[in-house]
């Protein structure tokens, strides 16, 4: 009889630490999905504030820069762009494609030295400026979320937990496109 009360302990230790780990998994899928989508919003917070900032620099430069329409509308076009996608893939798309566009458009500030010293331009480039290094940041951290996510998705028994809470595709990470790591040309 002794025996039989031992061996029913063991069970119920057993199954509280085998239900303790399912638990635990369980529930670090959930955080780690929680931690990416949190780390996504931030990354959009900031691309919507340099959405935000984008008509009013726009503005700015074409009373200057009357000429430099392509660049002008291609800054307007992508900026739409990036508010009518949908998905991860095409925001990062659409955000890559945006960064170079406002690069040429800051470039050819250079060519007008009353632009340059306007305060209104100095102030949205400023604002731009820190709103880019923000964005930089919130990539960053996004990407560090997606890597703790896929890294812990792919692992022995993260796979079982990924499974099990309908979170088996890995999660986008944020990337440059090809032709935002191309260094800008400057002439003068």
């Amino acid at each position: 009889m002794k025996n039989i009360w031992i061996a029913l302990g063991v069970i119920v230790v057993l199954g509280f630490v085998g239900f303790s780990w399912y638990q635990g998994g369980f529930n670090q899928m959930i955080a780690l999905d929680q931690g990416v989508k949190s780390s996504w919003a931030q990354v959009e917070n900031q691309l919507q504030r340099r959405f935000d900032l984008i008509p009013n620099l726009v503005n700015t430069v074409k009373g200057y820069a009357a000429h430099e329409k392509s660049i002008l509308e291609e800054v307007t076009r992508l900026r739409s762009q990036w508010a009518q996608a949908a998905s991860v893939p095409d925001k990062v798309a659409a955000a890559n494609s945006l960064s170079g566009a406002l690069s040429r458009l800051l470039l050819v500030s250079e060519n007008y030295p009353n632009l340059k010293a306007d305060q209104t331009f100095l102030t949205l480039q400023s604002q731009l400026e820190g709103t880019e290094n923000r964005i930089a940041v919130e990539r960053m951290r996004y990407n560090q979320a997606v890597e703790a996510f896929n890294s812990y998705q792919r692992s022995f028994f993260g796979r079982y937990f990924a499974s099990q809470t309908g979170l088996s595709e890995p999660a986008v990470y944020f990337k440059a496109e090809e032709t935002a790591k191309q260094v800008p040309k400057v002439q003068f």
